[in-house]
């Protein structure tokens, strides 16, 4: 009996293993940024001002998103997606998503960028304020 308690506890420690190995490899994701000096995908009204948490976020999301997802969020040509827009809205990625997003990186599946590699020196703190900017950015913009 034990003999087979630690067998399937061996499969099942192989298995998550396995499945962490896939999650965490990203063969097509770019190392960094690319430099593509593209044009931005989407108009973005910026609100006249800002919550303090946004204007926190904006400052993390232009130190590390601004370069894929440009300027206020306004997507980069051949690069990354617009974040203002509707496919983002709450009610299809929830925060959750922006939290795992930079946790994990994401699997290409809206857009034809490529997948988003996992980013870097973001505390849990920053994303909340990244996201803080980008939802104000989107009510901004008739995102709800």
């Amino acid at each position: 009996m034990n003999t087979f308690i630690i067998s399937g506890a061996i499969g099942l420690g192989l298995g998550l293993a396995a499945v962490w190995a896939y999650v965490g490899s990203n063969p097509t994701a770019p190392a960094t940024p690319p430099e593509t000096g593209g044009t931005a995908l989407a108009e973005v009204t910026v609100p006249d001002s800002l919550s303090a948490e946004a204007q926190i976020g904006e400052r993390a999301f232009d130190a590390v998103c601004a370069a894929c997802h440009g300027d206020n969020g306004a997507g980069v040509d051949g690069s990354g997606p617009p974040l203002v827009h509707k496919i983002y809205e709450p009610s299809h990625h929830a925060d959750m998503a922006f939290f795992m997003a930079v946790e994990r990186g994401v699997q290409a599946h809206h857009w034809s960028f490529g997948n988003m590699p996992p980013q870097q020196g973001l505390t849990r703190a920053d994303v909340a304020g990244i996201i803080t900017y980008v939802r104000e950015l989107q009510r901004a913009n008739g995102i709800d």
